[in-house]
């Protein structure tokens, strides 16, 4: 078996990382220890903030991301991947730094909904501020023949206050009903599913809380990274 090492641009946040690690774990068809993946993590929070320097303040995270990459390379990595959506927008960064490939979470979310819903057409998008403005989903979506279906500008701000409550910690119910209003009212006005694309969202939202099927893109690049890692 041609098995190959992951290395893992990891700390952005810290949970929705180990969730991630957690899910590939999961996923991996595994009788003892040596059945695992490889993983290779930079758990990384320091990097800064995507969304400040995406929106115009901020330090620029591209070079901490490519210093991230290059070590992961030198540590034995065979591909990368980021468990964080707004990251992707310093592909390039990355991509100059290292010769092995980026698994781009975007790309791989876009193309699951074929899959998991193949009849739907307008897709609601619950992504971060950065992530949004950064045309990430949108570019992915057009390429596919998408409609997307975006929060407005009140939900924006509410689904924000949410996704930094998740990496303080807040998990409960009441942070698990606000985000499941966030996506209804996309599903509202027309979305056929809904894609968590930010990797807090899948802490507190899940597919039993809605009536159309939710893409996670955490559960997407888990999936992604068990098949490449650990060919049939």
């Amino acid at each position: 078996m041609n098995r190959k090492t992951v290395g893992v641009l990891g700390g952005m946040g810290p949970e929705a990382t180990v969730d991630f690690m957690a899910k590939v774990i999961a996923l991996t068809p595994a009788d003892t220890d040596q059945d695992h993946i490889h993983m290779l993590v930079d758990h990384n929070p320091l990097v800064p903030l995507r969304q400040d320097h995406i929106l115009g303040a901020g330090e620029d995270p591209g070079p901490a991301l490519a210093a991230m990459a290059r070590r992961l390379e030198q540590a034995g990595a065979d591909f990368l991947v980021i468990p964080c959506n707004t990251a992707q927008a310093y592909e390039q960064n990355i991509l100059d730094a290292v010769s092995i490939p980026l698994i781009s979470i975007i790309e791989e979310t876009v193309a699951a909904i074929g899959e998991v819903a193949p009849a739907a057409k307008a897709i609601g998008v619950l992504a971060t501020a950065g992530c949004l403005h950064a045309d990430l989903y949108q570019r992915a979506m057009a390429n596919n023949d998408l409609i997307p279906v975006l929060p407005d500008s009140e939900e924006m701000e509410q689904l924000m206050r949410l996704v930094f409550g998740v990496k303080e910690g807040a998990t409960d119910d009441s942070v698990k009903q606000s985000m499941r209003e966030l996506a209804n009212a996309l599903v509202a006005r027309g979305a056929d599913a809904i894609i968590a694309g930010c990797t807090e969202i899948p802490l507190v939202l899940d597919e039993s809380m809605l009536d159309v099927p939710l893409i996670s893109s955490t559960d997407v690049l888990a999936q992604k990274t068990v098949q490449l890692a650990k060919p049939e």
